[in-house]
């Protein structure tokens, strides 16, 4: 079976009918928010709160687990003629040696877990609601999760979007008053960076590439639990009902890593426009002419985005990356074509499929192991965990 084959059989139409639905929820009412949380069978699915604090602490886990490896992709996206970033071993090596772990592998990690705690936790309060609702309606299964997905990235990117900038530029830039890598941008601190591009660029700015994101997540998101749904059927057509671990860990980790390598085109946009900065004072002054050992915090370096390497780390071709001056998904797709080939739409691709191959499977385990001990500690071992339901 071909990808293209496999990706368009997710959106088919389910076997579930109205009917099924309406017969497991006969106990509880006929109305659609009865059925919510009844599943086919007539077994109780757990309280959706319980679903947000289990899916909050196990996305904040992954997300914390695999920053390093998210600062990597970054540099890669950010940074794509650096010939020290030009392949994941070698700029994980890079990045250890010359920055260290807390303000360089780990550069950004505080607004990360700012963003990702809430964010989870309202992304699987709102997939859960919306997934149920549409099943109890009648929705068939895989529209009602794609779109429980989508949902869940829409109500949570409120949060994540403006920590996402933070983070981003803060793992760009990497450890202050960097000598190994001139990004445009000197931060302290998480506050710092925030103070400084609201009164540089203006408080939108907190929300450059919000588009981009949620193009990106939207359909990651979607494909993502869609892709865990249909692992999950095979692993158990497989295995039986009870698949351990081992599978649960696997079919996770595919499910994410292929969403991930599938919207990397989309993920580099994303990058590329929310560490931009764009002000009309930008000098002309290229920022590699200028002294890499001072402060550049604040003045006229705050204004400008040029890539540059100190001498002795030499790109393999420019120096620069064309900014691209856009908030247009298609029109920046279209200019890193034009500029850097196919290659430029994947770069990261390797650090973006491992990140969230392991993100992924670290939060859905965790989600399905913290649940069952949540409704365990709540007295509650009669409701079917199984049906919480990624």
């Amino acid at each position: 079976m071909s990808l293209s084959q496999l990706i368009s059989g997710f959106f088919a139409s389910t076997t579930s009918s109205q009917s099924q639905l309406a017969k497991g929820a006969a106990g509880v009412g006929g109305d659609a928010v009865n059925r919510m949380d009844v599943t086919e069978e007539g077994k109780r699915r757990p309280p959706i709160v319980y679903s947000m604090i289990a899916g909050g602490i196990g996305g904040c886990t992954g997300d914390m687990l695999m920053h390093s490896l998210d600062t990597v992709k970054t540099r890669q996206q950010g940074a794509p003629h650096v010939s020290k970033y030009a392949s994941t071993s070698l700029a994980y090596r890079t990045i250890f040696r010359e920055e260290g772990v807390r303000r360089g592998l780990y550069g950004g990690v505080a607004p990360a877990f700012i963003g990702s705690l809430p964010g989870t936790v309202i992304f699987f309060g709102t997939y859960e609601w919306s997934k149920r609702w549409l099943l109890g309606v009648g929705c068939p299964e895989h529209l009602a999760y794609l779109t429980g997905g989508f949902l869940g990235d829409l109500f949570a990117s409120v949060i994540y979007v403006p920590t996402e900038v933070l983070k981003t530029r803060l793992q760009l830039q990497g450890r202050y008053n960097n000598p190994h890598f001139i990004s445009g941008y000197n931060y302290r601190s998480t506050l710092h960076a925030a103070r400084t591009i609201v009164a540089t660029e203006g408080a939108s700015a907190l929300f450059y590439g919000y588009k981009a994101t949620l193009m990106r997540d939207l359909p990651f998101s979607a494909l993502q639990f869609a892709f865990y749904e249909q692992f999950q059927k095979w692993a158990k057509a497989h295995r039986g009902p009870e698949i351990g671990v081992g599978y649960e860990i696997l079919t996770g980790a595919a499910a994410g890593g292929l969403a991930g390598a599938i919207t990397c085109p989309l993920d580099v946009v994303k990058t590329r426009v929310q560490t931009e900065v764009r002000t009309p004072e930008a000098p002309a002054k290229p920022v590699e002419a200028l002294p890499v050992h001072k402060p550049h915090a604040s003045g006229p370096l705050q204004q400008v985005r040029t890539i540059a390497t100190i001498p002795n780390t030499s790109a393999t071709t420019s120096p620069t990356t064309e900014k691209l001056r856009t908030s247009s998904i298609l029109r920046g797709l279209a200019l890193i074509l034009k500029s850097e080939g196919i290659g430029g739409w994947f770069r990261g691709v390797g650090p973006r499929f491992v990140w969230t191959s392991v993100q992924s499977g670290t939060m859905l385990v965790m989600y399905q192991v913290l649940l069952k001990r949540i409704c365990h500690w709540a007295g509650e071992d009669d409701v079917d965990i199984e049906s919480a339901g990624l």
